[in-house]
């Protein structure tokens, strides 16, 4: 017998961009609508609400077009109004053929907000199903504050769902607006709909403002749900929507009757990407797509690691495209250790390999991080060995007055040749950045892509407080990071790139 699926709606790009702060351009839209759609294979997509903006427009234009070029017009959803009928003529300049009618859930929210009875409110929902139907257009219906609806007004919302089981639509739409729902709550009330209705489609729509967004989607689910409404990352309102990389991973691994289109390997992809785009940083501990959650960091796990995988649970890293990493630091150990010089291809006697430990230990005592690509130069000292650096930063000189790009004239030794260039870039590091390649075109080599660059300071510091900069770097397959500290934040940046360059030499 086949599994039933569970729908996946995406709203990263209409709810998701309700988060504070972000707002996706129409080109970002198109490429996100894309990758959501090909790459992950989500079932659907809300892109916008209606009537917003002439950019928003342009942006629900742009997708469209390109979905009914693939034949996946019907996956594209808008957000629209019971506005007598304007929401349906934007549908229609957008090339929109799936509509979302946001309609209310609880008597509260009908009462005070539209100052309608429940009467007008269905006939005016009624009327837009009509005129939707007419135009060609197929209809969802949210149930705004549907939870606080269950909760306090549940007559109304009883006697709503008597009304829409007479009525032309596709889909009923659950939301937690509020973000206020328990878990026995939900998986309560929705198989109380599913009992009473059990012909009736059914998505949940939950939100994340008690950490209970991924908990509600399970038991809704178990309820019987037949759709989930999630964003990339978990963005949103407050504190946002229940993100899609979490739940792919809890029905994948706890509902086997249950399936989902989902392509796990390409979340994490598109999670960094929603990142860039947004400006909303990935937590390092958000599970399944943040940087350190197949990260092992005490010894003693990657020691159990080394022993039949005794630290492994089903959530492998290779599910979603990544590998698992062994941190370095002062509760590192010997397995630590060991599972990153297999990495570096690298083999230590038993007595080298406790003086590496201990003085990564020590490092680890001064809050200093360090990373697989320092292992070299810790081996190096620790062991008295004469490795020095190929590359040198001998000298550099920063120009950067108002009114004038800013410039670099910098002087680099490499393997004891020493290589001079002048180049002016967008900023002092851009700049810099830009002369070194002119040095390393003339050599014949190409510098790694940075991918990411992050500035640190302590809490509560000063002016004249210590710059950490970090710098991700891309060189084919291969990425790594590098760190520079100095109380100039260029200069801290510059230390960074030198060691990325002699990581490049090796």
């Amino acid at each position: 017998m086949s599994r039933p699926l569970v729908e996946i709606m995406d709203t990263t790009l209409r709810d998701g961009e309700q988060t504070s702060g972000v707002s996706f351009s129409t080109s970002e839209k198109l490429t996100l609508a894309q990758l959501l759609l090909e790459e992950l294979n989500v079932d659907r997509i809300e892109v916008a609400s209606a009537r917003v903006s002439e950019g928003e427009l342009s942006a629900v234009q742009a997708i469209t077009q390109w979905g009914e070029s693939i034949g996946s017009i019907d996956r594209i959803e808008v957000l629209t109004f019971l506005d007598q009928g304007q929401s349906l003529t934007w549908m229609d300049q957008a090339g929109a053929r799936v509509q979302n009618v946001l309609t209310k859930g609880s008597l509260n929210h009908l009462t005070h907000q539209l100052k309608q009875s429940p009467d007008e409110h269905f006939k005016k929902l009624k009327f837009c199903l009509n005129e939707a139907k007419s135009a060609g257009i197929s209809s969802n219906i949210y149930l705004e504050d549907w939870s606080n609806g269950m909760r306090n007004s549940p007559d109304y919302v009883w006697d709503y769902l008597a009304f829409l089981n007479e009525q032309e639509f596709k889909r009923l739409l659950l939301p937690d607006t509020l973000g206020v729902l328990t878990p026995a709550e939900t998986f309560k009330f929705i198989s109380s709909i599913r009992e009473k209705y059990p012909d009736m489609h059914l998505d949940f729509h939950g939100h994340n403002d008690y950490d209970l967004g991924v908990s509600n989607a399970m038991e809704a689910v178990r309820a019987g749900a037949h759709g989930l409404h999630l964003t990339v990352n978990g963005m949103g309102e407050r504190a946002g929507n229940v993100p899609l990389a979490s739940i792919v991973a809890v029905i994948n691994d706890f509902f086997p009757d249950k399936k989902i289109n989902i392509q796990e390997e390409a979340l994490y992809k598109v999670s960094q990407l929603v990142a860039t785009f947004s400006g909303f940083r990935i937590p390092v501990n958000k599970p399944i797509v943040g940087d350190n959650v197949f990260t092992q960091t005490a010894g003693i796990h990657a020691d159990g690691d080394n022993k039949n995988n005794l630290y492994f649970n089903d959530l492998l890293p290779e599910r979603f495209g990544r590998k698992r990493k062994y941190a370095l630091g002062k509760t590192s150990g010997k397995a630590n250790i060991q599972k990153n010089l297999q990495e570096l291809g690298l083999h230590l006697t038993d007595e080298n390999l406790k003086k590496v430990t201990q003085r990564i230990i020590e490092l680890g005592d001064k809050k200093e991080q360090v990373t697989a690509e320092d292992l070299p130069f810790i081996i190096s000292d620790v062991l008295n060995t004469k490795q020095e650096a190929k590359v040198h930063i001998e000298s550099f000189v920063l120009t950067h007055a108002k009114g004038m790009q800013p410039s670099t004239t910098l002087r680099v030794e490499i393997e004891g040749k020493s290589y001079e260039a002048i180049a002016s870039g967008d900023g002092q590091y851009d700049a810099f950045i830009q002369a070194l390649r002119k040095i390393y075109s003339k050599i014949g080599k190409s510098l790694p892509r940075l991918t990411d660059y992050a500035v640190h300071i302590p809490p509560n510091s000063h002016s004249d407080a210590l710059c950490e900069t970090t710098i991700r770097w891309q060189l084919d397959s291969k990425e790594f990071i590098t760190r520079g500290l100095d109380s100039d934040q260029t200069v801290s940046a510059i230390k960074a790139t030198e060691k990325m360059l002699n990581i490049i030499s090796q």
